[in-house]
């Protein structure tokens, strides 16, 4: 502990802790599927109407048992990583940058769990051959923990995602159709169950976070806002009768779950982000 500038206390924490906590969250995050992904997969195939759907949902779950178990990844695509961050204010960061350490901590997590590197020069596509630069999203808080989350995204569902600057006249109905009409166009490429990260409001660049960032809830849990629960389960069902299904194989479960973030946003604006998530929900957290 050290002493702040009015005399309070300041934690101090060394950032190679911030490296080897992203280490290990990086290869935990690719071979271990989350509890509410594995729950989902549950309540999808109780639900879905086709044979070979059901046995794709079973091949599904089969496959992160044995991916946790033979510490493996769960998908060939481990991803770009991308790092959220919850520093608290009356925290000292001691021996490096928080950037440094979070990007060494991958570099390690991507060599130390043989994961693929799929990071590369936009151009030349030459790899950077360590699965950096990271992609970093910082937030201070308040109190003396750091809370980091590892969500790494693979590229499939990435290239489905899109943003719009839709017209304040669109309203709900005009964000309803959007975003069903995106998950009608990506089709099996997304890898199918998915799941929809929708963001409304704020700028260009931030209904983008707002939806990223909504991938990170609880898959199954309720919107707390009541009427964006209820987008949710409207957008829900409308994707599920488009007739995808599971790996775009036809059936009843084309997405597991809505997730919707929404802020407010500029009186001449309405801007919409849809961020699809492939069925290998992969996020995992620590606090320090």
């Amino acid at each position: 502990m050290i002493g702040g500038i009015h005399g309070e206390t300041m934690r101090e924490i060394n950032v190679k802790l911030i490296t080897e906590k992203v280490r290990d969250l990086c290869m935990k995050a690719n071979t271990d599927l989350g509890e509410d992904v594995l729950q989902a997969f549950d309540r999808a195939m109780a639900k879905e109407e086709s044979p070979l759907g059901v046995e794709i949902l079973k091949e599904l779950k089969e496959n992160a048992r044995i991916a946790k178990e033979e510490n493996v990844p769960i998908c060939q695509d481990t991803g770009f990583a991308v790092v959220f961050v919850e520093l608290g204010q009356e925290v000292h960061l001691v021996g490096g940058s928080l950037n440094g350490a979070i990007e060494e901590g991958v570099r390690q997590g991507y060599r130390d769990g043989y994961l693929r590197k799929s990071i590369c020069h936009p151009f030349t596509r030459a790899n950077t051959g360590d699965n950096t630069p990271a992609i970093i999203h910082m937030e201070v808080v308040p109190g003396e923990k750091v809370k980091i989350t590892v969500a790494p995204k693979g590229g499939g569902s990435e290239n489905m995602s899109r943003v719009v600057m839709l017209t304040p006249s669109d309203g709900v109905e005009g964000i309803k159709r959007f975003v069903v009409q995106r998950v009608k166009e990506s089709g099996s490429n997304p890898c199918p169950p998915t799941i929809v990260g929708v963001g409304i409001g704020g700028t260009f660049e931030q209904a983008a976070l707002l939806a990223k960032k909504s991938l990170l809830r609880f898959l199954g849990s309720k919107n707390p806002d009541p009427e964006l629960d209820q987008l949710e389960s409207d957008i829900l069902n409308e994707v599920n009768n488009l007739g995808i299904g599971p790996q775009g194989l036809g059936g009843r479960i084309t997405s597991l779950a809505v997730h919707v973030l929404m802020m407010p946003c500029h009186i001449a604006s309405f801007p919409l982000a849809v961020n699809i998530q492939c069925h290998a929900q992969r996020h995992k957290e620590t606090i320090i």
